[in-house]
């Protein structure tokens, strides 16, 4: 379906553009465009992939201008750029609203004015129950492309999203605090070790993002159904796989921390279509005429509890180390932990 397409990434220089870019740039795509604000990673980027399939494009989210000046001509777009880190979004909300909410819906408004055939949104776990300012500004951004897909024909613009949870090794995640506390020979910093958390890679995040781009119907949210691990567990995986002796110490719950995380509410529950792997949680069609809904309910709805990593597969510590020797950042972090003078 990317045959001689143009795709759009907002937020194209983080963690998520770049295994995009690994993922596609071998293929018959037509043209990548990288949307960001920061000029600094998009010249790095420039220089690692040299490849005449990528464009870039300075602009921010929240300039609706700069947005249309990139959308011309593209069929497809990833609408990942966000405030994603939980402390910064506590101390500045108001940050979090601009970029992840009011961010999403200049995206969308620029997809629908240029005839983008697909856009999908990325959201995260958080978004369920959120108690933090990030996962409340993700979850208005889901409502923001929910609400914005009745508005337009899904035949011209179809608009959804995919939920996942932390990805193993991106921008500002644990897993790369962990190495660099270990090279260091201070102690690995857990805040509460029975706390747990979905984990995923970047290619299995891409795989979601694909799967949504092949599935997904007007105004879908697309889950996918992630193990999880403890957070001990993590740490213990990380220092086995470099073979340190480094302590684990715990430093307490960081502000708008979750013990456990929420792919997917009980309330989503009652509506959700399994898919196998995957969950799709579809949008509610209803209009604003409420006053039927006095006389008419739901007559069958699933028995599906939330779906959290508190009850999803829990990885014991031999699939954590697993899991993580799958990925390329720790092997290469491996090699040169062993090379090291």
């Amino acid at each position: 379906m990317f045959k001689n397409k143009t795709l759009l990434i907002t937020g194209g220089t983080g963690s998520f553009g770049n295994a995009v870019l690994n993922r596609f740039l071998s293929t018959d795509i037509k043209e990548i465009r990288i949307f960001s604000r920061d000029e600094k990673k998009q010249d790095d980027m420039r220089h690692i992939y040299n490849n005449d399939k990528i464009k870039f494009y300075i602009g921010d989210v929240r300039d609706l201008s700069s947005i249309k000046n990139a959308m011309y001509g593209v069929d497809y777009v990833f609408q990942a750029a966000a405030l994603k880190q939980v402390p910064s979004c506590e101390f500045f909300p108001m940050e979090a609203v601009k970029t992840n909410v009011i961010g999403t819906e200049n995206v969308l408004t620029a997809c629908i004015e240029a005839g983008v055939k697909k856009v999908i949104c990325l959201s995260t776990d958080k978004a369920a129950y959120p108690v933090n300012a990030m996962g409340t500004s993700k979850a208005m951004m889901e409502k923001v492309f929910v609400a914005k897909s009745r508005t337009v024909d899904s035949n011209k613009t179809l608009i959804c999203g995919t939920r996942y949870g932390n990805v193993l090794c991106s921008r500002g995640s644990v897993v790369p605090l962990f190495i660099e506390q270990i090279k260091a020979g201070l102690p690995l910093t857990v805040t509460e070790p029975s706390m747990t958390r979905f984990i995923m890679s970047l290619e299995e995040a891409v795989e979601l993002v694909l799967f949504a781009y092949e599935n997904a119907q007007s105004g879908d949210i697309m889950v996918q159904k992630a193990p999880a691990t403890t957070i001990e567990v993590l740490a213990q995986a990380v220092k086995e796989l470099f073979n340190a002796d480094n302590e684990i110490k715990v430093i307490g719950i960081r502000h708008g921390e979750k013990m456990y995380e929420t792919l997917l509410t009980k309330e989503e529950s009652v509506h959700a279509i399994d898919m196998g792997n995957f969950y799709r949680v579809p949008a509610d069609k209803r209009d604003l005429n409420y006053d039927k809904y006095f006389f008419e309910g739901m007559q069958e709805y699933n028995k599906l509890t939330e779906f959290n990593s508190n009850n999803t597969q829990r990885l014991t510590l031999e699939q954590t180390k697993e899991k993580l020797l799958n990925l390329k950042y720790i092997r290469d972090e491996l090699e040169l932990w062993k090379n090291r003078a």
